[in-house]
This record gives structure tokens, sequence and C-alpha cells, in this order.
């Protein structure tokens, strides 16, 4: 299945306590490059998110978001620090000694200074809390590629319209080309005359000589090959790995063949049919930098 590098996916649930909301998206990039923003506590899931990924996304500059917030009142644990909760009583208890003062209640006391205290997560199960996260991962994912592969198609329709596009053109090559060395064979061969026209030469080999120089503008060989790496459009994109790589050469290839056609070619006709190819060939180029 083609693919797009671009494309969003999201996802939200409640899993095992944990309310978990994950984003991805991308944009197009000449390899892999993933950037995962997770939840500070569960950063421990980075290397498994990360090996997942890698696992079904191949090319694309990929953004995932992961927030998990935990609503178990059980993974939250309050210490307190007990030295320094007993400087802070000893203190207010010798100053009310002191000056002949109520202490008032110590704990009221003690709760309003709030060093006392610190806030901790308990030690998560990170396996268990991978396996929550991994279900809700794999629904934005889901939703991720569905939209690569909604644009991969709308790319691949493109591109094969446009490669017919290009055989249409070829088709009016192969039509076009033996006229153009004929027409180049008898202009060849009226040159060759005048310039010798008071020698003596052999009229056989005169004809060999033309015909060997005017079969340098024949371009049967290019347009079979352009015939062939258009079938090979079709091939790759029956394909089940990313083809986007694959592409970009082919397209290089084909760019070839028209670049060497029109360096060949001593027609008009031909020349403005190639400045076509080469237009379609960059369109289709163009597509490509968009394929996974």
């Amino acid at each position: 299945m083609t693919k797009s590098m671009t494309g969003y996916g999201r996802a939200c649930e409640l899993v095992d306590k944990l309310n978990i909301t994950v984003e991805i998206k991308s944009v197009n990039a000449r390899y892999l490059e993933f950037y995962p923003k997770i939840t500070k506590a569960y950063s421990f899931i980075e290397d498994k998110l990360r090996t997942y990924i890698q696992s079904v996304i191949f090319r694309g500059k990929v953004e995932m978001s992961v927030v998990i917030d935990s609503l178990d009142e059980s993974d939250v644990v309050v210490e307190i620090n007990q030295a320094l909760a007993a400087g802070y009583y000893n203190a207010v208890k010798d100053l009310a000694e002191k000056f002949n003062l109520q202490a008032g209640d110590s704990v009221s006391m003690l709760t309003s200074h709030v060093d006392i205290f610190s806030v901790r997560k308990a030690p998560a199960d990170e396996e268990a809390v991978w396996e929550a996260v991994k279900s809700v991962v794999v629904k934005a994912v889901d939703s991720f590629i569905a939209m690569r592969e909604t644009e991969g198609t709308r790319l691949k329709q493109d591109i094969l319209s446009r490669g017919d596009v290009i055989l249409d053109y070829v088709s009016f090559v192969e039509q076009r080309s033996p006229q153009t060395v004929r027409e180049y064979n008898e202009k060849l061969l009226t040159r060759m005359r005048e310039l010798l026209q008071d020698a003596k030469v052999d009229e056989q080999r005169l004809l060999t000589e033309a015909a060997i120089f005017a079969d340098k503008v024949a371009v049967d060989e290019e347009t079979v090959r352009l015939r062939s790496h258009i079938a090979q459009l079709h091939e790759i994109f029956n394909s089940e790995e990313p083809v986007g790589r694959k592409l970009d050469f082919l397209v290089q290839e084909i760019n070839r063949e028209a670049n060497t056609i029109g360096s060949k070619a001593q027609d008009v006709e031909i020349a403005r049919r190639v400045i076509e190819i080469k237009a379609e060939v960059e369109k289709i180029r163009e597509q490509i930098q968009n394929i996974e």
C-alpha cells in the first residue's frame, strides 16, 4: 500500500486508571526522524515507544505527544521530613515558653510549613504502564496510517496518470522519429555531395556513411527504455514495501532518457514533446517527495 509521509492521528482512553492521550503527526523527511514528547513521570516508556514506531513507520519526520494522567490515589505518596518538623515544633515551643505565650494548635502550626512535606509517585509497574499506553498508541497510529494511505492512494493515481501522459508523448516520438532520420539522412547526403562534387567518391560508400551518421539521431532505444521505466512505475506501486526511494531513482532514469532524446533528435516537434515529458517528470518528482 502506497503511503504519504504526511499524516495525523489521535486517540484518548482511560486504561487501568491512566487517562492517556496520544497525538501523532508527520511531514516529509529523507529518513525516519522520531521526536516523542512524554509526560515526565513516564519517560521510561520512550525506548519501547521508539522501537514500536520504527516497526510501523519507515520515513518522515514524526512527532508524537503522549500525555498520561493517573487517577489512582494510591499512586501518590506523601512523605514528611520528620527532623524538619521536630525542629519547627521545638522552636515554636521554646518561643512560647520564653515569652509566656500559648503555643496554640501545634498540628495547624506544623502543616503551615509546606517544606516539611514532599510528594512523589509510587513506583510504577513499567511493563503494565507500557501495555496500557501501547493500546492507545496503536489506535492513534492506526488512524495516522489510514490517513497516510488515503493520501498515498491519491498520489499514486496522480503519478500513474502522468506516466500515461508521458507514454502518449513517447508514442508521438516513435511515430515521428523514423521520418526525422530519413530527413536528416537526405540533408546529410545533399550536403556531402555539395562538398564532394568535384571529387571522385564511391556513391555506395557515401550512402553508407550518411546512414551511419543519420542513425545517431534515432531514439528507438531511448523510447523502449522509457516505456520500460513507466511499466516499472506500476510494478513498484504494487509492492507492499515502502516505495519512495525506488521511485525517486526511477524518475531520475526517466529524466535521463528524456534528456538523451532531446539531445539526439534533430526535430522541432520531438523537441516540444521532450519538453512536455520533462515537465511531467518534474511533477512526478515533486509528488514522490511525499511518498514513504
